[in-house]
């Protein structure tokens, strides 16, 4: 009987029975091969992968092949036409479009994947506390997160954005500021039918602490939820920097991302010169929908995974 309950060799354990050390037997690592092959079959989630790691590549690896000064302005050469040694011409300062295309997807990717894993990890952390707790502790913790909810974010994150001098990291914070939210509710729902589990109950009444239930038993086993909502936070991040940018209100110059071109082409948007807008809008939406298929994509395949349990 013993051996039944442990699941060793010969004891017969069902395919996803439950053990108090927190999981899944046998249905552990087959669960996770059943969302890779739904993920897979999604041809939207191979496309938004690829133009993901396309947009890494051109903004990290690009660089370093095609050289170009992103920090003395060059009056000379001011809003030339796509062509000969400028692929998608110049702005209004001189610097090379496709080079500031390049430089400035690697701020807007860092601060959306950045500010992304930072809600993400804060979210969870919070919902999985609230979630576990319960009771009162519970009820403040989420009153918390309501009042912030009630507030537009970007009027809440354009506060202090116009307070704090803008930079890289402060913007990270700023984003992430606004972006933990979400995902605490969701881990919240999630660790509020994961507490009465039997495996939590049973490390419960062995004395298991309650910082070790958080982080042993229930963040592990809403994973699928939180790897699904970050996918979605990364395209959230990035249009919040874009509409902070839009607004003026990212970092200084020479420092730019996608919005601050965005921004500065819009100056021209009766003058014909596409090459100033359409290069950094496109990116833009091309990397949002991108993480957006993805996310999609994955909770497809969660919730496949549940249905068959």
């Amino acid at each position: 009987m013993t051996a039944l309950l442990a699941g060793e060799p010969g004891g017969g354990a069902l395919p996803g029975s439950e053990t108090p050390e927190g999981g899944e037997v046998q249905a552990g690592g087959s669960a996770w091969r059943m969302i890779g092959s739904v993920f897979i079959q999604s041809r939207l989630a191979l496309v938004g992968v690829a133009i993901v790691v396309l947009m890494l590549l051109f903004s990290f690896v690009g660089p370093l092949f095609y050289h170009t000064d992103q920090v003395h302005t060059n009056l000379a050469a001011v809003n030339l036409p796509p062509g000969g040694s400028h692929p998608l011409g110049t702005d209004e300062v001189g610097y090379d479009v496709l080079g500031r295309l390049m430089v400035s997807g690697q701020s807007t990717l860092i601060v959306g994947l950045a500010a992304a894993l930072l809600a993400t990890v804060v979210g969870t952390l919070w919902g999985a506390i609230a979630g576990y707790v319960g009771g009162v502790v519970d009820a403040i913790m989420m009153r918390i997160v309501d009042s912030v909810l009630s507030i537009p974010p970007l009027v809440l994150i354009l506060v202090l954005a116009s307070v704090i001098k803008p930079s890289t990291s402060v913007l990270i914070l700023l984003v992430a500021t606004v972006s933990w939210l979400i995902p605490s509710r969701l881990v919240r729902g999630e660790a509020l039918t994961l507490r009465t589990r039997e495996y939590v109950q049973a490390s419960r009444a062995m004395g298991g602490r309650h910082g070790w239930m958080v982080l042993r038993h229930i963040t592990p086993n809403a994973i699928g939820v939180i790897v699904v909502q970050a996918t979605f936070e990364v395209a959230n991040a990035i249009l919040l920097l874009a509409a902070l940018s839009y607004l003026g209100l990212g970092p200084a110059p020479p420092s730019t991302n996608w919005g601050s071109m965005l921004n500065d082409g819009l100056n021209y948007i009766y003058e014909g010169k596409w090459w100033l807008i359409y290069p950094a809008g496109l990116a833009i939406v091309l990397t949002v929908i991108a993480f957006n298929f993805i996310g999609d994509a994955l909770r497809a395949a969660l919730e496949v995974r549940l249905q068959v349990r």
